[in-house]
């Protein structure tokens, strides 16, 4: 579904992701692992267009992305939900999802039932101003309206950025009943134990580069190659 080959991203021409070359099939969850710095946010703005990379290339469905702005990869069936969340704080939780589905503004109120199913607790906030929301709620708000454009694949940049253990697990169940329902998922993480357990299938960066490819049981299982990577994480 998305192959991405010797992508190079950055700022002002300097490089910060260099060389990456990954690949996430259809109805697959693969996690990009690393610590702060190594690349994993330029990676995903780069391959959502907000950032036009140096050189390289992605290509979803088979479809070059490049030359495309960040609402034309939307339209191919692209989301990104960015660490920052992003949400519009004065308006209530129905109008931050409505605004989610301009892109296909036909089916709404079905949609809305999907991730009213999804998030239940978003169903009886849904009058409620999202800057009034709890970290958790306005994690779970991201994505929701992310999912109204009915995306194919789903990319989410540090989604447990702060909350709580609690909180981390309720998020990634739900994440797992959306990789079950068929979303392809590609998602950046700190939190290795989660992201691990939602990806058969990681990859690790460091220094900007693709430091490691593959099942996550290895990591899982070597706490030496969790050191070598992930500072023992």
């Amino acid at each position: 579904m998305l192959e991405v080959q010797d992508l190079w991203a950055g700022y002002d021409d300097m490089a910060v992701v260099r060389g990456v070359n990954l690949r996430v099939d259809a109805q697959e969850a693969v996690a990009v692992l690393g610590p702060n710095g190594a690349g994993k946010t330029t990676l995903f703005r780069a391959l959502v267009r907000l950032l036009q990379p140096l050189r390289g290339s992605v290509r979803f469905e088979g479809r070059s992305l490049e030359g495309m702005r960040p609402h034309q990869v939307v339209r191919q069936g692209v989301a990104y939900v960015a660490a920052e969340r992003e949400l519009f704080p004065q308006l209530t939780v129905l109008e931050n999802l409505e605004l989610g589905a301009y892109a296909r503004p036909d089916g709404l109120r079905r949609r809305l039932d999907a991730v009213f199913d999804l998030f239940p607790r978003l169903a009886e906030r849904r009058s409620q101003r999202a800057g009034t929301l709890s970290g958790g709620e306005q994690q779970m708000l991201a994505i929701a309206r992310a999912l109204m454009g009915e995306p194919k694949l789903l990319l989410l940049d540090e989604p447990s950025t702060g909350l709580a253990p609690r909180l981390v697990a309720e998020l990634y169940r739900r994440l797992d009943l959306l990789r079950r329902q068929g979303v392809t998922i590609l998602l950046a993480e700190q939190q290795v134990g989660a992201a691990l357990s939602l990806c058969p299938r990681v990859y690790v960066l460091k220094d900007g580069g693709v430091a490691f490819e593959g099942p996550s049981s290895e990591l899982r299982g070597s706490a030496q190659l969790r050191a070598a990577y992930l500072g023992g994480a």
